[in-house]
């Protein structure tokens, strides 16, 4: 099941993320093979947070060169977005708690991720949304190394939101047929 799990989301990393080009570091740490995908099998939001905290500091004391970021699935947990969405304060206090500020932080990724001021139907938020709910553990130097060399970090997201409403629910469907 695991590992059904893995190919489901390295399968939406390779098609979405690097096929669209929606994150600009994506393709060179997954060709190297630096994200760590991992599974947790807790079911419940603490369950969840004892992993999150193990994760952390797995890449923490991580080398960048082994491990550049981490995404942690969590099938059986949080799969209400709005529940998942109250949580990310959790982990961004779970950051700071174990002292990782400014040297890792959270990103989110759901099923049914929603922008504020969108509806569920919306396609741009096709631009957050993973086959598992999903929290992507980040190094912020690598998030500043990639940010230098655009002059306006704000367009990565809004070109990903043209991308997707060129790509339409149409295209959007067809990267999922084999």
């Amino acid at each position: 099941m695991t590992d059904d799990i893995i190919l489901e989301t390295r399968r939406w990393v390779e098609r979405a993320v690097i096929g669209l080009g929606l994150c600009p570091f994506a393709e060179s740490v997954y060709r190297a093979d630096r994200i760590r995908f991992q599974v947790s099998g807790q079911r419940s939001a603490a369950g969840l947070l004892e992993d999150l905290r193990t994760e952390l500091a797995h890449l923490h004391r991580a080398q960048p060169g082994q491990v550049e970021t981490t995404l942690l699935i969590h099938p059986w947990v949080l799969n209400d977005f709005i529940e998942f969405n109250d949580f990310l304060q959790i982990c961004d206090d779970a950051v700071v708690d174990l002292d990782l500020e400014g040297e890792i932080q959270v990103a989110s990724f759901h099923p049914q991720y929603q922008f504020t001021g969108t509806r569920p139907e919306d396609i741009e938020n096709h631009t957050n949304r993973s086959p598992y709910p999903t929290l992507h553990l980040l190094r912020e130097a690598s998030i500043e190394r990639v940010l230098a060399q655009y002059p306006n970090p704000d367009s990565i997201y809004e070109n990903n939101i043209e991308r997707l409403r060129e790509l339409g629910e149409a295209g959007w469907a067809a990267l999922w047929n084999d």
